[in-house]
């Protein structure tokens, strides 16, 4: 099973290791490796540590922690050979850095097979004056990014994020922008629900997310859909839609799934593998700010790009 990796960026300062931090110590039964440039500034509790070796910090919960010592894609490779493997590859990058290129390395083929990039998240200080974002360094980061959090709100003054919102949406960067008090970020943007080799869950109604911000709605079908269909169905929710992830087999491709992400208002395809006896055809997990996107208007967009048989 491939390992997701999420990318973390941001200008110096800005709040990223209280990110990665929290992450690491909320990791909710998920083993996370977090790559990072700096151990000494990952405020792991003492009681969480359960060994060192080799430069990798073991956590009493199932995460580690490992620094980024010379080349990424061997470091990344060291992880992937770990047993067991981790659930999933935090990335922070340094505050100076252009994320695009850490983009690029992690296009090579054998890492974009056994690690894909899921999730590219920026961390912002809301406090930063809007004029800020006319710096080039800024700008790279925001032009790569998913998903834009804005940090240290509770230092800056009242009206500091709204300002920097504004700022933001203004650049037409395509990212849903949230508020991460202390480091937390609502985990059903960065770890949407998994969509694999089983069946999708049967719930009764939307899965709420403890932050009560977002909610994930299921869609499934036993039928193979119309990739025209799809991409106008996606055209149509794609203002509501903070990510989407699935699986499904279109008429176009019979006998092949086809692997669906959106984020940050891209939406891509990748080829998957064959269909398992048993499971939906068509299985995709969307994310939408609460209220936002009903059960019953996802459902009624996406029967139309079933096909008939």
């Amino acid at each position: 099973m491939p390992v997701p990796i999420l990318l973390v960026t941001g200008f110096l300062g800005a709040g990223k290791t209280t990110v990665v931090n929290h992450l690491l110590a909320h990791a909710e039964g998920r083993r996370i490796a977090a790559v990072v440039n700096d151990f000494g500034a990952i405020n792991i509790d003492a009681e969480l540590i359960a060994g060192a070796s080799d430069g990798v910090v073991s956590l009493a919960n199932g995460c580690i922690c490992c620094s980024l010592e010379g080349d990424l894609l061997r470091t990344l490779a060291t992880l992937l050979r770990r047993d067991p493997k981790p659930d999933t590859i935090v990335i922070e990058t340094s505050g100076v850095a252009d994320p695009s290129d850490i983009v690029r390395n992690l296009m090579d083929p054998v890492i974009l097979r056994e690690a894909p990039l899921e999730t590219v998240l920026c961390v912002m200080d809301a406090g930063t004056p809007p004029s800020a974002l006319d710096d080039a360094l800024v700008r790279a980061q925001l032009r790569v990014t998913d998903i834009v959090a804005l940090s240290k709100l509770d230092l800056a003054d009242e009206g500091a994020g709204a300002r920097m919102r504004e700022a933001i949406r203004a650049l037409r960067v395509p990212a849903v922008v949230v508020d991460a008090q202390h480091g937390e970020i609502p985990s059903a943007l960065l770890f949407p629900a998994t969509i694999d080799r089983a069946p999708a869950p049967r719930e009764p109604g939307p899965r709420r997310p403890a932050e009560e911000r977002f909610e994930t709605l299921s869609w499934t079908s036993d039928h193979p859909i119309s990739l025209p269909r799809l991409q106008q169905a996606i055209g149509r929710l794609a203002p509501k839609l903070a990510r989407a992830k699935g699986l499904f087999e279109t008429v176009e491709q019979p006998g092949r799934l086809t692997v669906f992400q959106f984020a940050g208002g891209r939406a891509t395809l990748a080829p998957g593998e064959a269909p398992s006896p048993g499971v939906p055809r068509s299985r995709i997990v969307f994310i939408a700010e609460l209220g936002v996107l009903s059960k019953a208007e996802l459902d009624g967009i996406m029967e139309g790009c079933v096909a008939s048989e």
